[in-house]
């Protein structure tokens, strides 16, 4: 009787497994399309950035009070477990990062292919054959990029990525205006694409958004691989303006290894 009674426990056991795989494996190949979110964190080093107030040092001992933190997000690219690759529709594909505002500081993407995703690549700024069809061709991004100022002009083009505070050195006392302000100068584009990895696998599903947390360590835009003072750009004593010449290059070099993915929420 116990013998006939622990098989129909185990047939009953093996059943609600084989269910329940079963159902996992439907969820991972479900065809119905979800949502992610992509969620950027901005830091100085290893300490969250505060507005206006805080002191940030570099390696060459000049302290940045950052007071404008905006970059332009494109060409968002994310890729399965399996290898495969989707890329959002470059018509829904340009966002402002805004360190100021709640708006600027995530992005929901509509519309993905459920699936495991492990990596995301993005842009930061518009790609130049995006810009080369011409103002009529930026669909509303143009006005949008327009109010947040992060276009010169037109014919100058998008700001990619916009730095701007004060700053003080060994060499400067005083508290000195500073701006970094990336993008098309002369022959060099200053468009870059990045890369990260995901530290576990973003499930994108009908029923499930996943958050990716990217920070964006700023420290690395003149204290990366490329070491930059501002004060050796204080021209005339009249602050720190970089926005072309030959440091540009080094700074879009810079941007390429500033962002990395903390964690990811599957909820």
């Amino acid at each position: 009787m116990k013998n006939t009674l622990y098989k129909a426990l185990a047939l009953v056991a093996i059943s609600l497994s084989l269910i329940s795989c079963s159902n996992d494996d439907n969820n991972e190949t479900s065809s119905a399309n979800g949502n992610i979110t992509l969620k950027f964190d901005n830091a100085f080093g290893a300490n969250d950035l505060i507005l206006n107030t805080q002191g940030n040092t570099t390696s060459n001992s000049e302290v940045l009070k950052i007071s404008l933190v905006k970059y332009i997000v494109s060409n968002v690219v994310l890729t399965k477990a399996d290898g495969t690759t989707f890329t959002y529709p470059k018509s829904k594909s340009y966002f402002i990062a805004d360190e100021s505002t709640a708006a600027g500081q995530q992005f929901k993407l509509t519309d993905i292919p459920a699936g495991d995703y492990v990596k995301v690549k993005f842009g930061i700024g518009v790609d130049e054959e995006q810009w080369k069809l011409g103002a009529a061709e930026q669909g509303d991004f143009l006005a949008q990029a327009n109010d947040a100022g992060m276009l010169w002009s037109w014919a100058a083009g998008y700001k990619f990525f916009a730095l701007e505070g004060t700053f003080t050195s060994p060499t400067v006392t005083t508290s000195t205006p500073f701006m970094i302000h990336t993008g098309k100068t002369g022959t060099d584009y200053n468009y870059t694409e990045v890369t990260v990895d995901l530290p576990t696998k973003a499930l994108v599903r009908d029923n499930i958004t996943p958050a990716v947390h990217i920070i964006t360590d700023l420290s690395k835009i003149i204290d990366g691989k490329n070491k930059i003072k501002l004060s050796d750009n204080n021209a005339g004593g009249m602050g720190a303006m970089i926005m072309g010449g030959a440091n540009l290059p080094l700074i879009t070099q810079n941007i390429s290894a500033m962002f990395k993915v903390d964690h990811v929420h599957n909820d």
